[in-house]
């Protein structure tokens, strides 16, 4: 049974820092593009950045670019956002994702663009960013 679970949201002050963490358990992430979606109250879950393993190709959305930075633990199973210079408006639910893609035939970009690609999605987690 595949689970992702997320792990390390909570509140922040504007200009401070959060990682967020996403564990695979029954999957190979290898095999997988992996992605961090973010819905806020009242909007549409949107793509923030999504890697293509298979190339190591990593889109950023424009409203996160410099800011946040993804990476992955293959040895762990684990994914990782870190997010810095928060701003009020990236307070949302943040999500992990997984799109198979075992020869990386898709892009990066088109990952972040979609909601019914991914095959599976983590828990969520919340992030406020609040003084």
């Amino acid at each position: 049974q595949v689970q992702l679970v997320e792990s390390g949201g909570g509140l922040v002050q504007p200009g401070g820092s959060l990682i967020l963490s996403c564990a695979a358990s029954g999957i190979n992430l290898e095999d997988y593009a992996i992605a961090w979606f973010r819905q806020a109250p009242g909007k549409e879950r949107e793509g923030v950045s999504c890697e293509n393993t298979w190339n190591g190709f990593i889109y950023h959305a424009d409203s996160v670019k410099g800011r946040f930075t993804m990476s992955r633990d293959t040895v762990k199973n684990t994914m990782y956002l870190r997010m810095d210079s928060l701003e009020p408006e990236d307070t949302a639910v943040y999500y992990c994702g997984l799109e198979y893609n075992p020869y990386g035939t898709i892009a990066a970009v088109k990952i972040c663009s979609r909601l019914n690609g991914m095959d599976y999605w983590g828990n969520g987690t919340l992030v406020t960013v609040s003084s």
